[in-house]
């Protein structure tokens, strides 16, 4: 048992090491990848034979198969070299000049600037039971040429197609308001979960954002209607408040003018003055109603 023990923790001191003390999630992930660009260049006797036929008619047409064996990369580009099938060791090539063997020898180039796309509208039910149209633009770049093209075939159409199934299945689970409200928290969960899905092809993605979220006509005109409802209602409110504030103003006012008879006659004169500057043919002379009540009695 004690011998088990020690190959036991051996084994494992070893997986440590060649994984550099990684993740546990992300251990295998990175041996894969690792082992992928490390890849064994042997390609046996008549692979050899092969190899050495080729760079013979490479020597005796010298002049012309030149211009056949050297390949220029850009800046923003890799080459993905395969010789006889086999990736060749050391993974992607460039940028600048290099060479292939003819016949033997073919290359695939990857761009590796950061590309957008945009999501197509998608039809999505939302948690409480809303039917929405929903749409956003991706961005993304190729971080590993060599798992780009060994680990898929097309890199592309399958980060497009897999935008639009996480993004359904992110808004699935939520509602209508959060949809609304929380793009950014959505945008996040969704380039978190592209990013992990997308990690064995090498691919990264450093954006996604949610465009433009449709509803429904009749949705949107029950959204209207409750909006200026619950608008009309907080202006019938603040009315209210507005009518007793001036109700109290004028209780106030009242009864500092019931202790002094003369203010009375002074906001008159002001009210006079002011008819008066508007150009009105048109003067009231208000009369006391003690004066009304001495002429019913006589």
């Amino acid at each position: 048992m004690d011998q088990e023990d020690v190959a036991m923790r051996d084994t494992k001191r070893r997986e440590r090491q060649a994984g550099k003390e990684l993740p546990a999630s992300r251990a295998p992930v990175e041996l894969g990848h690792r082992a992928l660009e490390n890849t064994d260049s042997s390609i046996g006797l008549c692979g050899w034979l092969l190899v050495g036929f080729s760079v013979l008619l490479m020597l005796v047409t010298f002049p012309i198969s030149i211009w056949m064996c050297i390949k220029i990369v850009k800046e923003y580009e890799r080459a993905i070299i395969f010789r006889l099938g086999r990736i060749l060791r050391g993974g992607a090539k460039g940028p600048g000049l290099f060479f292939i063997l003819p016949c033997t020898d073919s290359f695939i180039n990857v761009d590796m600037r950061t590309i957008t796309f945009d999501i197509p509208p998608q039809e999505v039910l939302t948690k409480d039971s809303v039917t929405v149209s929903v749409d956003g633009v991706v961005y993304y770049r190729v971080q590993n040429a060599t798992l780009a093209v060994a680990n898929i075939t097309n890199a592309d159409a399958a980060t497009r197609l897999l935008a639009q199934t996480t993004l359904r299945n992110v808004l699935g689970t939520k509602n209508l308001s959060e949809i609304l409200s929380d793009r950014e928290e959505i945008a996040h969960n969704m380039q978190s979960s592209l990013d992990d899905a997308t990690d064995d092809w090498g691919i990264k993605v450093e954006r996604v954002e949610i465009k433009d979220v449709k509803l429904p006509l009749q949705l949107q005109r029950a959204m209207a209607a409750e909006a200026e409802a619950s608008r009309e209602a907080r202006a019938k409110v603040i009315a209210a408040e507005g009518e007793m504030n001036a109700s109290r103003a004028l209780k106030e006012a009242s009864l500092v003018i019931a202790e002094s008879p003369s203010a009375l006659q002074l906001r008159y004169l002001q009210t006079l003055n002011t008819i008066a500057a508007e150009k009105n043919s048109t003067i009231i002379f208000p009369l006391p109603l003690d004066m009304l009540h001495g002429l019913i009695k006589k």
